[in-house]
């Protein structure tokens, strides 16, 4: 996609902003029309035409601009030109060229984005030209703009891994069918791959098709399932296959639409890649599918629901959007039909089940292969006899993956300045990777939305569960 080139330019702070139609003009136009008009001049005396004592100077030839394309103005917040020497470019908040909308040829100024724009270090909020002196001003600034640039990326991250989600079926979809045997088959689900149609437009889909079995699933799990609002680890619903809507399907019975294909289950998934990982890096991959299930068993503990019987052959594993396929996988709780209301104030239902699957993951992983190895060992055995929630263990499998570390709690260090430091290390971070053109990944965002969440006292709490 080509975007317009800029132009040479850049508009000062007082350019307006709301003109009907953006207005080149001639100077010697304006010059002329700022004389006195031929109405307000004295009469000439007849004879030469050398005798107007104030004749009119000729206009100026008119100028083309040397632009192929010009940004017109109208309805462009004003904004601060960039520094001497520093080009303006298209980065988080910034008002350039919608490059979705110049594709046509046809430039058009870009929608002003929700989250406040970048703009110059004096334009800041809370910050004037005195607090320059103030080193405590300027670190509170600093801290606050760091955070909500942070808040900003994982915002933007979180949009591109969910994609657009595919909305409910209509009546106007057409359906077809790509297998005619399962695509993946987990514990309690037949998956199909099927793709919807309409106006055009296409979602590749999955078809799920319970099976039949001696415990039948929880009528309230499921119908809390399809309550659930979109979320990254949990499986959502579209509505059901339409009767008749494929002739000679495989399977019989209903099937429900899922909006995410998924591409093995953990079961499977334990099973290919036990013998290919190192040790290492099946501890970081095992931490990750752990984080993003407590992310999902959150979301079921915020809704006063607990999954009965936690097995790995029903968390299914999928590709997330836009990243390389070597990354970690996103994970999909998907077993709702064991999930049932838990009662108030139960102890956790979840921990005991984490910390079972945390040893079954770690079984292909000798605990002393590396530090977080051994970390993860601990809170195993943690889970068991503390039962944290959902959020208290993915809190502490963040600071097992990120930091910080049992040194930094047992020397009583100050967790609101470490937490500082990662922030900005992150972006800086960030920014260098992006320079270079590299796309950051899953692993990216949920670092991201560890640093925008935490706070000293969360910090605390997980080193506490952790190490004390």
């Amino acid at each position: 996609m080509s975007s317009p080139e800029p132009p040479t330019e850049t508009p000062g702070r007082e350019a307006p902003t709301c003109s009907a139609q953006p207005t080149y003009s001639n100077l010697g136009e304006v010059r002329a029309h700022l004389l006195p008009s031929k109405a307000c001049r004295p009469p000439r005396k007849s004879g030469s035409p050398l005798a107007d004592p104030h004749p009119l100077p000729p206009p100026l030839p008119k100028k083309t601009l040397s632009r192929t394309q010009s940004l017109p103005i109208h309805g462009v917040p004003s904004h601060t030109p960039a520094p001497k020497g520093q080009p303006r470019r298209a980065f988080l908040g910034s008002h350039s060229v919608d490059e979705s909308q110049a594709d046509d040829g046809n430039a058009r100024p870009a929608c002003p984005p929700a989250e406040p724009a970048f703009s110059s270090f004096d334009a800041w909020p809370g910050l004037s030209g005195h607090d320059l002196n103030c080193p405590e001003a300027m670190h509170a600034v600093l801290e606050a703009r760091q955070l909500e640039g942070l808040r900003t990326v994982h915002a933007r991250l979180q949009a591109r891994l969910l994609g657009g989600h595919p909305g409910p079926c209509h009546p106007g979809h057409g359906f077809r069918l790509l297998d005619s045997s399962p695509y993946v088959e987990s514990g309690d689900a037949l998956y199909y791959r099927m793709v919807r149609m309409s106006n055009g437009a296409w979602h590749l889909l999955a078809a799920k098709v319970s099976k039949p079995g001696p415990e039948e699933p929880r009528p309230w799990g499921l119908e809390l399932q399809a309550s659930l609002p979109p979320h990254f680890n949990l499986q959502g619903l579209c509505g059901s296959v339409p009767e008749g809507a494929l002739p000679d399907v495989p399977w019989t019975g209903p099937a429900v639409l899922a909006a995410e294909v998924p591409e093995r289950t953990l079961t499977q998934w334990l099973a290919e890649v036990g013998t290919r990982k190192r040790p290492a890096e099946l501890a970081w991959v095992a931490a990750l599918l752990l984080l993003q299930l407590s992310a999902a068993l959150e979301q079921l503990e915020a809704r006063g629901a607990a999954l009965a019987e936690l097995r790995p052959e029903n968390l299914l594993l999928a590709a997330p959007r836009g990243c390389a396929a070597a990354g970690p996988p996103r994970l999909l709780l998907a077993d709702f039909g064991r999930v049932r209301p838990q009662p108030p104030g139960a102890p956790c239902a979840h921990a005991p089940q984490l910390g079972r699957l945390l040893r079954t993951l770690l079984g292909l992983a000798a605990p002393s292969a590396t530090p977080l190895a051994g970390g993860l060992e601990a809170l195993a055995a943690r889970l068991a006899c503390a039962r944290p929630s959902a959020a208290q263990t993915r809190g502490a499998l963040q600071a097992l993956l990120w930091g910080p570390g049992p040194e930094l709690h047992r020397q009583g260090a100050p967790l609101g300045r470490w937490l500082q430091v990662r922030r900005a290390g992150l972006v800086l971070h960030l920014a260098e990777r992006a320079s270079g053109g590299e796309a950051p990944g899953l692993e990216d965002w949920l670092y991201c939305e560890y640093l925008a969440e935490a706070t000293e006292a969360s910090l605390g709490h997980a080193l506490a569960l952790l190490w004390d």
